[in-house]
């Protein structure tokens, strides 16, 4: 009975270990899209008059989460689903939408 405590508290270990890397890497979308609009974001706050290009790559970053979530599996999706996959991707849709009429909307800095 000795030999078995380290051995079960290791496959726990091993278990545990496993759990974290799958969270990870299901959370790789999410990350992603996240990164992207804090690029954008930052672009816009660098150049300062580059409102209009910021507001367009929010709006690709905004497809493009919508796309992922239609396409990924609901286990794989991670923090991009939060509703049902419909629901998320009209969402994610409609401010993509949105941000792209702004984008396109906004006159052009020189």
């Amino acid at each position: 009975m000795r030999h078995s405590a380290p051995s079960a508290s290791r496959s726990r270990r091993q278990r545990r270990t496993g759990e974290q890397r799958r969270l990870r890497w299901q959370q790789l979308p999410y990350a992603i899209v996240l990164c992207g609009v804090a690029l954008a974001l930052v672009w816009m706050r660098q150049s300062g008059q580059d409102v209009r290009g910021g507001t367009l790559a929010v709006a690709g970053i905004l497809f493009a989460a919508a796309l992922a979530r239609l396409a990924l599996p609901q286990r794989r999706a991670g923090m991009l689903a939060s509703r049902r996959r419909v629901a998320d991707v009209a969402v994610l849709t409609a401010l993509g939408t949105g941000l792209l009429v702004a984008g396109l909307m906004l006159p052009a800095q020189h």
